[in-house]
């Protein structure tokens, strides 16, 4: 009843994301200072509890059960109602249902967990839990509904490959509406604290991306492969881009600017993988570099202190991607998709435009909204007297290190 090998191989991808939340967690890590370091990894490892509870209580059921043409789904399929080992999935008739829900829940748990690199150092814990289940019941669900369970946006002809707009863009607009609601840190100079540890968070983001986009097509065909090599040609030209401009304006290499850089290429190639030429994916791969690297340029000089660039590598490449693919998609690399700007497809570029454009300013509204309203229940920002302890003492009574950082 099930093919084997396409079941196989969406097993291996479900993996492969799901590694990429505790390599976001070793990501950030690595990048904040030594008195945060459990803060931020713990606030993404708990992404994978509750995130895993809500979407086997609501969150699969809200995102793909019902609700055609609309914005969100409907309760038929609450405690995965009705899914059982041989509930095959319809998308595609060949794997069990229960391996699109599991590869789905991945996704879930780590696009919230991109949010928490913005405000890093500033947060409770109380309010953050708080923040994790509704941003993903309001924001999350129905973007995912909207663009790839049938929902509004998928009956208006957008394309999203692998979550250019209901992953990066999101997350990526959540986090600087975050970044303006709880201010800056009082130290906004800390630098990195292990780029070692930067670079394994790195190494194992990319790796696990292949299953992030590959593992999109939901099968094993051409553009599974194509992908695949998409992905890493992005990342590779946007790590190159980066490392150059950054080495001309600095005067010296900065491997964090390499890391950085591919991540952003990662990032950008996401929504056009499954359908763009290799060649496209070189020269997103380009953009992505200049267009992220400007952004965090652009996020500097204005003092928005998004601490670990989340809006300006995930937010502006999900944009930077989704725009690109409604200039550069053509229905000869893939069918199933639909000719871009440059082959007449004015109408399709201004979908794909528009509706990037409506989920950014979305995200980012509805976030700080919800933001005050927490606030209202238990208070959003730290103490003073926290955060300069720094919150893994003062919120968890734990440290990375052995070592006194007063």
């Amino acid at each position: 009843m099930f093919d084997t090998g396409t079941t196989g191989f969406m097993l291996i991808s479900t993996s492969l994301v799901m590694l990429m939340t505790p390599a976001l967690a070793f990501f950030y890590g690595g990048l904040a200072c030594k008195r945060n370091i459990l803060g931020i990894m713990m606030q993404t490892f708990l992404s994978l509890g509750i995130t895993t509870i809500l979407w086997f209580i609501i969150g699969y059921s809200l995102c793909f059960s019902g609700g055609e043409g609309g914005i969100i789904g409907n309760f038929d399929k609450i405690f995965l109602n009705g899914v059982t080992m041989d509930s095959v999935f319809s998308g595609n008739g060949m794997i069990p249902e229960i391996v699109f829900v599991s590869y789905q829940m991945m996704f879930a748990i780590i696009t919230p967990a991109l949010i928490t690199g913005a405000f890093v150092n500033r947060v409770t814990f109380k309010a953050y839990v708080i923040f994790l289940v509704l941003w993903q019941i309001f924001v999350y669900y129905p973007f995912v509904h909207m663009v790839w369970g049938g929902g509004l946006l998928a009956t208006l002809g957008v394309l999203d490959f692998a979550g250019g707009i209901v992953v990066h863009a999101t997350a990526g607009f959540a986090a600087l509406a975050s970044v303006f609601y709880v201010g800056s840190r009082m130290d906004t100079k800390s630098n990195p604290n292990s780029i070692p540890l930067v670079a394994i968070g790195t190494a194992l983001l990319w790796f696990g991306w292949f299953g992030f986009n590959a593992g999109s097509e939901l099968n094993l065909d051409g553009i599974t492969t194509l992908a695949f090599i998409n992905t890493d040609i992005s990342a590779s030209f946007a790590a190159i881009t980066w490392l150059i401009i950054e080495w001309k304006k600095e005067g010296k290499p900065k491997f964090v600017g390499l890391l950085t850089g591919s991540v952003a290429g990662l990032a950008t190639i996401t929504p056009a993988a499954g359908y763009v030429s290799m060649p496209v994916a070189a020269i997103m791969g380009i953009f992505a570099g200049i267009g992220c690297y400007s952004a965090v340029h652009i996020k500097n000089r204005f003092g928005w202190d998004d601490a670990l660039d989340v809006w300006g590598v995930h937010g502006m490449g999900g944009v930077i991607g989704t725009i690109l693919l409604g200039v550069f998609a053509s229905t000869a690399i893939n069918p199933a998709g639909a000719d871009g700007l440059i082959y007449g497809g004015t109408t399709f570029f201004m979908i794909q435009f528009a509706a990037v454009a409506g989920t950014s300013v979305y995200a980012f509204v509805f976030t700080y909204m919800m933001l005050k309203m927490i606030d209202t229940i238990t208070p959003v920002k730290v103490s003073e007297e926290h955060e300069c302890l720094g919150l893994d003492w003062a919120i968890h009574g734990e440290n990375a290190y052995d070592h006194d950082f007063s």
